[in-house]
């Protein structure tokens, strides 16, 4: 084989090896109406945005109503994404509110190395999940103290970027400015961020690395 076959075969290699890297990843969000699950999830889309991936959001279903479950889902890639429907095989779970799980098979579809992160007091060891890699933190203590009230978007935004590097927690911050400034003041927009870095310094975890094209 001359010496420019060789080449082109080494870059052919190359470029077919980084294409497979570029894996999407999928997220699932499990909570309750009124918690700020599809907030959260178009955050974590928004924020992917800044770092120059490709994303989608959208929820599975929608209410006013505070209390019966829903979810949202979110797509990241590092090229354009072209699937649309709703997400049954995800790469990581979010779990805000963990009374869900008594009428919800939250690791549904869930990936061999998939990730679950749950809102509980509990050790990830006692729920007893149909995951390897559960991370648990008390995000509701988190929300209650700085809120008032059980909105979980971005306290369980904190814990995941604690447990992957799916996106990096600057660029979330920089994702609830931009959002919450429509609607809300600086005070509320600063409290978020505490919130969120706070959750993100109490998140006792392994880091479980999941990055886009990885």
């Amino acid at each position: 084989m001359a010496f420019n076959e060789i080449f082109i075969y080494i870059i052919l290699c190359v470029r077919y090896s980084t294409e497979r890297c570029l894996v999407l990843k999928e997220l699932r969000f499990h909570g309750r109406a009124g918690q700020g699950m599809v907030t959260g999830s178009d955050l974590i889309a928004l924020a992917a945005n800044y770092e120059g991936k490709h994303s989608q959001s959208f929820p599975f279903f929608g209410s006013e109503k505070r209390g019966p479950p829903v979810e949202a889902y979110c797509r990241i890639d590092t090229k354009p994404i072209t699937v649309h429907e709703e997400i049954a095989e995800p790469d990581i779970v979010l779990v805000a509110d963990a009374s869900v799980m008594d009428s919800v098979d939250v690791c549904a579809g869930l990936k061999k190395d998939g990730i679950v992160i749950v809102n509980t007091t509990k050790k990830a060891s006692d729920l007893k999940l149909k995951a390897k890699r559960v991370f648990t933190v008390d995000a509701s203590e988190v929300a209650l103290r700085r809120f008032g009230k059980l909105i979980l978007n971005t306290v369980m935004l904190g814990a995941l970027c604690k447990v992957t590097d799916i996106v990096k927690l600057e660029s979330i911050k920089k994702a609830i400015k931009e959002r919450l400034s429509e609607k809300f003041s600086q005070k509320v927009i600063d409290s978020n961020i505490e919130a969120i870095q706070e959750v993100y310094d109490k998140m006792r975890a392994e880091h479980a690395v999941v990055k886009v094209g990885k």
